[in-house]
């Protein structure tokens, strides 16, 4: 055979396995339709979770930026030496920024703090010490940085609460464990639950099949239209939990503004995660309607 006339019968085989597979998708619509739901059903649960731990993600990313510990300047130092420290400050690794705080700007934020209250309006400002704000870039690494700035010579003491930032982190990574083993034990589920429900459609064909394989059919040109059927499920089912995701993503976050709970906790916007969420969502589809045709007609081509 020439290049030319491989390439048609290769074409053509393709076409014959496209219209096979989506025949076949019309063929046993009842059981089609119980496959695509099944996806939807897990796409919705596994990207429910995941959409709960990024925004739990992105909140506690925002406390991390909030969350600061104080480096006091030894009082022997004049104003000019205390600012000089924010240069070495800013050089130790992870140290996102050190802001200057004088003994009047700290003075000024405790009586705002206290309702400029008449009991503290007397206090001199000599009574407090020039600090240091300092902001991490990775919160995990803040018990490393605090024993830095601590070496940092004209530093007299640091406070940090480090049981917040324990706890902010030990948060995050349990948050993030728990998405990532329900997110595997859901795509798990689903390959399952489309292999069997496939494997239906296939044992109807099994003689069909057994056939095919008495006339010296390949086991790849069998299984190539099962794929296909598969695949395509598995897409739609991608899509359409998509649409139905983005719907209650929606109504979610209408739900807690009109509830007020917007102020206390923020949502990510969905236009921010719907390029990722689509790409995922079709790729998992993909992955489970593939992986469960497979693995449904593997039995059938032993004759």
């Amino acid at each position: 055979m020439t290049v030319r006339e491989d390439i048609t019968v290769m074409f053509a085989n393709l076409w014959y396995h496209i219209k096979e597979g989506v025949r076949s998708i019309f063929t046993h619509g009842l059981m089609s339709f119980a496959s695509v739901c099944m996806i939807v059903a897990c796409l919705l649960i596994m990207g429910s979770f995941s959409l709960v731990a990024v925004n739990i993600n992105g909140m506690l990313g925002q406390l991390e930026d909030e969350n600061e510990f104080l480096a006091y300047v030894d009082e022997s130092l004049d104003s000019a030496q205390s600012m000089g420290l924010q240069g070495k400050l800013e050089k130790i690794p992870n140290v996102s920024s050190a802001a200057y705080i004088s003994k009047e700007e700290a003075l000024e934020q405790f009586k705002a703090e206290q309702g400029y209250s008449e009991l503290f309006m007397d206090i001199p400002a000599e009574t407090l010490r020039d600090r240091y704000s300092i902001h991490v870039d990775d919160i995990e690494l803040m018990s490393d940085t605090v024993k830095e700035v601590q070496g940092v010579e004209g530093i007299a003491e640091v406070r940090a609460a480090m049981e917040i930032a324990d706890g902010f982190v030990m948060l995050r990574n349990v948050a993030t464990a728990i998405a990532v083993i329900l997110i595997i034990m859901l795509v798990l589920i689903s390959v399952f639950i489309i292999a069997n429900t496939i494997k239906l459609a296939t044992f109807i064909r099994r003689e069909e099949i057994a056939i095919m394989k008495m006339c010296g059919a390949t086991n790849w040109f069998i299984r190539w239209p099962f794929l296909v059927e598969g695949i395509l499920l598995g897409v739609v089912g991608g899509l359409v939990a998509y649409v139905a995701q983005w719907g209650i993503y929606g109504l979610i976050g209408k739900a807690m503004m009109n509830s007020g709970i917007l102020e206390i906790i923020t949502m990510i916007p969905f236009h921010d995660l719907n390029g990722l969420l689509l790409t995922v969502f079709l790729l998992v589809g993909f992955i489970i309607g593939g992986g469960g045709s497979a693995l449904a007609i593997r039995k059938f081509l032993k004759v």
